[in-house]
């Protein structure tokens, strides 16, 4: 009985041993790794073309007069904040 189950217990090691997909799921994290930074730099230029016309339709707004412009600012600013923010959790998250 004891050397049937240790049989078996080196037959299921030998079955896990020999999984096929170990060189792809390499290479899939090496392709995941390539594409992320540019997908992170994308981001970055995402937040900086936020920041960018966010501050010039604030301006245009000032300018004309207009008087309650929290919410404009606020929705520019946290668009820009969460891009930013968005590379580092996404690098969190996929341990890159």
């Amino acid at each position: 009985m004891k050397f049937l189950l240790s049989v078996c217990c080196c037959l299921i090691t030998a079955a896990a041993l020999a999984q096929p997909g170990i060189a792809e799921m390499q290479q899939a994290k090496q392709d995941l790794s390539n594409s992320f930074f540019s997908a992170f730099d994308f981001a970055l230029v995402l937040a900086i073309l936020f920041g960018t016309f966010g501050a010039l339709q604030i301006y245009h707004n000032w300018q004309m007069g207009e008087k309650r412009m929290d919410a404009v600012v606020a929705a520019w600013f946290f668009a820009s904040f969460f891009m930013i923010l968005a590379g580092p959790f996404l690098r969190a998250l996929f341990g890159i």
